[in-house]
């Protein structure tokens, strides 16, 4: 039997944050289509989540306002390419299909192992392989992809695989940083999502939106409240393990979104989860569980 090392114990409580965080991810796409179904557009959904997230977290930034700007060169990349990735993924969720945008995004555990052996100097050993192998076929197996390849088709999906891209080289970034100034990187993390989803709004990418008015925002302020509320804790539960776990690790952990997504479509839209759903978790849950009792490369 494998010893349970110091390091194991230590990554222990960083993996079951991240765990959690997906679950959130995966209950994600709840509010953002309700915030949708009021006449909001995909960007200025986004837009909106992230503002208020904003307002949330202002009070912590006045109190550590001195540390961003005395530490803004370390934090600038972390936080641009982190808060990007999630907007552009944001967005993509209202642009696409849902199963697209997470099969195009959740190709970040090849993208994040791929990194962490040309930037970490990572070694790419058998388990690691098994482990993605069930991990992507568990995730083709639930969306019923078959063999199709993952070829995006339109703005969202472009959104959805660009997104995953980003967000593998912010993990790298925020591995090589280390588990410091949390806060700063949550609160930059947010501000760039939504620097990042005013950008496409303006951009010429076919996304044709109006600014919404008060009526619209009346109808789904509950919405706004409980998201912008819940997208601290959730945020911190991303980033911080990100500056603990190896990339692809991360980026294979995070999967656990997929199920949080399936489970929950099933439950509260009329989606199946039936053989097919229950083979595809059966895969992704043991791809995790290999990559969570192997030891993490220094």
């Amino acid at each position: 039997m494998t010893p349970i090392t110091t390091s194991s114990r230590k990554n222990s409580i960083p993996t079951l944050g991240l765990l959690l965080a997906a679950i959130a991810w995966g209950l994600f796409w709840v509010p953002v289509r309700n915030i949708q179904d009021a006449g909001i557009g995909p960007a200025w959904t986004s837009i909106i989540i992230f503002a208020g997230s904003c307002v949330v977290l202002l009070p912590l930034v006045l109190l550590r306002w001195r540390n961003i700007i005395r530490h803004i060169g370390p934090l600038l990349l972390p936080g641009l390419l982190s808060g990007l990735a999630f907007s552009l993924y944001t967005i993509s969720i209202n642009l696409t299909d849902v199963v697209r945008v997470v099969l195009l995004f959740y190709m970040t555990p090849l993208w994040s192992t791929l990194l962490g052996i040309i930037v970490l100097k990572e070694q790419l050993n058998i388990s690691r392989v098994i482990a993605l192998v069930l991990a992507f076929g568990g995730l083709l197996t639930i969306l019923g992809i078959g063999y199709q390849l993952p070829i995006p088709r339109n703005i969202g999906d472009w959104l959805a695989l660009v997104s995953g891209i980003i967000w593998a080289f912010a993990s790298v970034k925020l591995f090589q940083g280390g588990p410091s100034l949390l806060v700063e990187k949550v609160f930059l993390f947010v501000l760039f999502a939504l620097l990042g989803s005013l950008c496409i709004v303006s951009l010429p990418l076919g996304i044709t939106e109006s600014i919404p008015n008060l009526s619209q925002i009346n109808q789904i302020w509950i919405w706004i409240l409980i998201v912008s509320i819940v997208m601290a804790p959730m945020t911190f539960l991303t980033i911080w393990p990100a500056t603990i776990l190896s990339p692809a690790r991360v980026g294979m952990l995070l999967m656990a979104d997929v199920l949080a997504g399936v489970t929950s479509a099933a439950l509260l839209t009329d989606e199946t989860f039936g053989m097919r759903e229950i083979l595809g978790t059966l895969l992704i849950v043991s791809a995790g569980v290999i990559e969570v009792t192997r030891q993490q490369s220094k």
